[in-house]
Order: structure tokens, then sequence, then C-alpha cells
């Protein structure tokens, strides 16, 4: 029990007290921040005087080991549910895949703008186009009123509450992986059909984003028998080593008028990291200075820690572009490339590293940091802990799915990359043996054989519906083109990282309504299919 009260302190502690600020950690915690102010527009519901308030946690023992049947040790696994909308026992159910991070309430409560509720309106799910009074976004409970939908949340194992007893060291977090959480999601499916007592011919949907879209998209393909369909948001179904295309898609998203950038923008980027790196090599009060002026906790005086600031630098950049123009990001590419074109003429060198500065302090105060660590021995520290009580929002959890699965090392190497040149791809390995005793050779190993075992960019799922924004730097692991009739893609122009699931908002692209629209209309037709069936087998 101490357990669990411990945890659920929660991200936002988390993200006062965890100063480390390493790249993947620092886009990791803004994706943490921005689902937290996205899901506190989602207050809990109540069905009336004395009903059970929306949603409801539950639990379901899952063996920790569902590969041997021999080993009969177990762990709790978290779950949401909404069932205000759910209207029949043969209705669809809409299954929501947590990925690297704990699970929300807002798993199963999204959809909702205040003073409006969602009305059901099933006698007009035959219309092309959803009506005009439903907010409609990519997220499964918005979606679950058309069709009177039940709508799950299941957590992944190891991370939020779902993290099994003995703690995070390495012979536990074998248990970790992409193969382990589908096969919870199989056995999940089928305990929560009965336990809700669920028509078996009620069609399954999977919902998830990003590495949780990869999951969706696979649940389909490998449990195509208790999976009907997927809809797969940002999912970045290639595993690579190298994810050098990232910055490649950020340089690119800096130059877009329409996102608020320009050639300018990107020019002043890649002065202000010349300035930074002409700071570093200065040594003396002009790096102390430099330390001052960008937060750090302490000195930048070794070559490895400088490497940590410049990585952070460009994650922050990085996710000004990833999660650009959503609710509560601290910087989109317009309000970045302002900060850093500031100035009369932008002529000063150092302009442009003044507007990064000060980009640096809107983060910094937007995750409620006083000072940012760019330490490695600090990282590397941290990352050992396994303590899952004082393990961060999963950091650990999720270094080992990349030393055992995914890769996905972001670099700068290429010519194409607007940040400073550092050899990013060997300290990401270094990470791996450092932390974890796995060697560079094993990660390249296990990276082939993620692609291989699932397909890499052509899976042959049938019935998945992928959804990427261009802007979005994950879209390059992606599938943006149909392969063949029954695999769907759409790439919706500006968009960013799982915007098709955010809350609807006025500001919304007219492409990203359009886009929302095409979600409908694909579970529209899938759910005529399952309707069908069920006619013919007379269920």
């Amino acid at each position: 029990m101490a357990h669990r009260s411990a945890l659920r302190l929660g991200p936002l502690l988390l993200l006062s007290l965890c100063a480390s600020s390493t790249p993947v950690s620092l886009l990791r915690r803004l994706g943490e921040h921005l689902g937290q102010i996205q899901d506190s527009s989602s207050p809990s519901l109540s069905l009336g005087p004395g009903a059970v308030a929306i949603p409801k946690q539950g639990w379901l023992e899952q063996p920790l080991d569902p590969f041997n049947a021999s080993d009969t040790r177990s762990f709790l696994q978290r779950y949401w549910v909404n069932d205000q909308h759910w209207t029949s026992q043969r209705g669809p159910v809409f299954l929501h895949l947590g990925g690297e991070s704990s699970l929300r309430s807002g798993s199963v409560l999204r959809g909702k703008r205040q003073g409006w509720e969602l009305p059901l309106w099933c006698s007009e799910v035959g219309s092309l186009h959803p009506p005009n009074h439903i907010f409609l976004t990519g997220h499964p409970t918005a979606l679950a009123p058309a069709w009177g939908a039940l709508v799950i949340g299941l957590e992944h194992r190891f991370y939020g509450l779902s993290v099994p007893a003995g703690g995070l060291d390495v012979a536990q977090l074998r248990f970790l992986s992409s193969r382990h959480a589908l096969a919870d999601v199989a056995s999940a499916r089928l305990a929560l059909a009965r336990l809700f007592n669920v028509s078996t011919s009620s069609p399954w949907i999977c919902f998830g984003g990003s590495y949780a879209g990869s999951l969706a998209a696979w649940a389909r393909l490998k449990f195509p028998h208790l999976i009907f369909a997927s809809v797969a948001s940002s999912a970045p179904v290639r595993a690579t080593l190298d994810f050098s295309e990232y910055n490649e898609v950020v340089s690119r998203s800096l130059t877009r008028t329409a996102l608020g950038g320009s050639p300018e923008c990107r020019a002043a980027a890649s002065a202000a990291f010349a300035e930074v790196e002409r700071r570093l090599h200065a040594g003396g009060a002009t790096r102390s200075a430099l330390r001052s002026e960008l937060g750090a906790c302490s000195p930048l005086d070794r070559a490895e820690d400088q490497a940590e600031l410049l990585g952070a630098l460009q994650a922050l950049v990085g996710g000004a572009v990833q999660y650009d123009a959503q609710a509560g990001v601290p910087l989109s590419v317009r309000g970045l490339c302002g900060l850093l074109l500031e100035g009369p003429s932008n002529r000063s060198r150092s302009a442009p590293y003044h507007g990064l500065r000060r980009a640096v302090q809107v983060v910094m105060h937007s995750l409620g940091q006083r000072c940012l660590s760019f330490s490695r021995a600090e990282t590397v520290a941290q990352l050992k802990v396994t303590d899952s009580q004082v393990s961060g929002v999963g950091d650990r959890q999720w270094l080992y799915q990349t030393c055992t699965e995914f890769g996905f090392y972001i670099t700068c190497e290429g010519p194409r990359c607007p940040f400073s040149q550092i050899p990013a791809l060997p300290s990401q390995l270094e990470l791996c043996e450092q932390v974890f005793g796995l060697s560079a050779s094993s990660v390249v190993q296990a990276v082939a054989q993620t692609n291989s075992y699932y397909g890499g960019q052509t899976p042959g799922a049938t019935k998945v519906l992928f959804i990427n924004g261009d802007t979005d730097p994950w879209h390059v692991l992606s599938i943006t083109q149909a392969s063949g009739p029954l695999e769907s893609a759409l790439l919706i122009p500006s968009a960013s990282h799982c915007m098709d699931m955010a809350p609807e908002r006025p500001s919304d692209s007219p492409s990203l309504r359009l886009g929302r629209q095409s979600i409908f209309q694909q579970l529209q037709t899938w759910l005529r299919l399952a309707e069908e069936s069920q006619v013919r087998s007379g269920a």
C-alpha cells in the first residue's frame, strides 16, 4: 500500500524533483506535461446523485512471465473504465493502450468541453459526416458516444502503478518488452470481456499514440482473432538505431511558414548553437557565464557534460516541433522562431543565442525546474536507481526498451542537421552498457530483431489506420501511405505528434478537422462490417 501511495504523488512532483535533462528525458517530460494539461480539461463525471463516478479504476492479475507456464509469479495491472456511453453488451469496446508512462484517467475521459456533453446519436451513424454538434477528435472517448462504446484504458506493465513487486533491476526488467505488453493486451482482452459480460460478437478496437500506437497496430497484427481493428496515431513501427531523420524533420519544420518558421529561423537556430559551442570552448569566465545563463545546476567543464548540454538544447528545439501548436506546449515553432529572431534586424552574432537562452527559461518555468542538470554522471546515477518509487517517470524502463528493442537514438551528425555536430550515438550506446551491461552489438541485434518480428514499415496487418502529422519527426518511422486495400494511412498536413488525439480547439486547422473526420469515417466502415458479421452469425 505504501508503494502505491508514493507513486500516486505522480509526475507533477517528479517533474519538479528530477532535474535530469538528457535529450530523451526532456522530450519525455514535455510529453508528460502536455498529457497532464490535456487531461485536466476532462474532469471526472458523475451520473447523478448516488451514482458511481466515472471513470472507474480496476486491477487485473497478470502473469509476470506469460511465456512460461511454470512461472506462477504475477503482478497487478491497472485499467480504467468509462461505461457512460455503453448502450449494449453487443456494442463495441474501444481499448486505449498505455505506453511508456503512467496511464491517467484521461485515457478514458476526454472529448468533453467545459459545460457541454457529447450526446448519444446512434440514429445518425449512417451519415457520411459526423453532425456539427459533436466535438470530434481521434481520442476513443470522444468517438465512443457515436456507437455506444465501452472505453477501457490499459496501463503498460512496469509503468505508472503497474510495476511488479521486486524493483527495476535487470533481472526483473527482462519481463519488460513490447511482446510482454502484447501478451498482457490479449490476456486483458479476454479477462475484461468476461468481467463486463461483453458479447463474444462485440468488436474490440485498439487505440494508441506514439509507442502505444505501435502496440495498437501490433495487437491487431498478432491477435487478429481478438482485436477487430486498430487506430495507431504517430506510431513509430520501424525500430532504428540511428534516428538522424528526426532532426532532418526538425530542420525542415523551422523553415515552414505555415508553422511560423522561415529560412531565417533555421539559420538563427544554427547560429545560436554555434555561439553556445564557442562559449563552451572559450572556458573560464565565459563558460561560467554560459552555465548561469542556461540555468545549469553544475559546472560545464567536462566534455561529456558539454555534450549533454548540447543534446538537451537540441531536444528543446525538437520538442517545439514535435508538440507544435498543442495545448499547454511551452514553445511552438512560431514562439521559438520569434525568440530566436528577436532584436533589431538580428545582426548581432549573439542575438540568436540570447533567444535560445530565453527559450530555455520558458521551458524551465513551464516544467517547474529551478535549474537543469547536464551532468552525465548524475544522469547515469539516476538511471541506475532500481527502486520504482524514486525512478522518475519511467526513464529507466524506457531506456531499457530502447536498448533491448527499439534504439530511437536521435543524432545530429549529417549536413542537414542545423545543430551541433556531436557524436550522440556512441554516447547513447554507452548508456546501455553503463546502466544495464548491454553491449553496443547487442543493441544493434535487438533493433534488427524487432523489425524482423513486427515487419517494420511493412507489417502486413489488416484493418489498421495509421495516422501521422507531417510536422511530427516520428512520422518517418511510421506508415504514411497505404500499402494495400486493407491498410489505411492518413498524413495530416502541419499536424504534430498525436495531435489527432488531442482535445478539440477552436484554433484547430482545417486539415486537422478533416483528418479527424477521416478517422470517424474509417471507424464507421469497420463497425458496419462488424454489424454485418453479427447479423450473418445471428449474434
